[in-house]
């Protein structure tokens, strides 16, 4: 695999973390509930440390990441509507929300991990996989609890 798809990678997974912080962090400032107050704030700092991993790759294949938000926008598409879901003050909505935003990125990781990366790459990115995809099961399992609860 050529350095310049592994960083198209790699940036592109970057992306879809800042996502994350930012619809997280959006999230915790305006959700009510203590419980997904805290889930999400956690979250949060995840992908913030995700996306410190990933740029300490690229910094040590001589690339860096802009720390500005991509051409992409500042926010993908798939956390758009967390903001109305927020002011609705409906658990099961603000969940379905968030759940959206972690498919996202976890197709950005599915796809990442069926390229041919280098192997210490590989192995963050298996990891941080495993860290989204946790995520966003937890997610479900929550917006599932809450559905059957109303």
């Amino acid at each position: 695999m050529e350095n310049k798809e592994i960083f198209s990678t790699v940036h592109h997974l970057i992306e879809r973390c800042k996502d994350g912080v930012k619809g997280y962090k959006t999230a915790a400032e305006d959700v009510e509930d203590k419980d997904l107050k805290d889930l999400f704030k956690k979250y949060a700092v995840q992908r913030d440390s995700m996306i410190t991993e990933l740029q300490d790759q690229l910094h040590k294949m001589g690339q860096t990441d802009s720390e500005s938000s991509s051409i992409e926008g500042t926010l993908h598409r798939a956390w758009i509507d967390l903001k109305s879901a927020l002011s609705s003050k409906d658990r099961v909505r603000i969940l379905e929300e968030c759940e959206r935003g972690e498919d996202y990125a976890v197709s950005a990781y599915r796809d990442a991990l069926k390229q041919d990366l280098p192997a210490q790459l590989k192995a963050i990115v298996e990891q941080q996989y495993g860290d989204v995809k946790n995520a966003h099961d937890h997610i479900r399992s929550l917006r599932d609890t809450a559905k059957s609860a109303s």
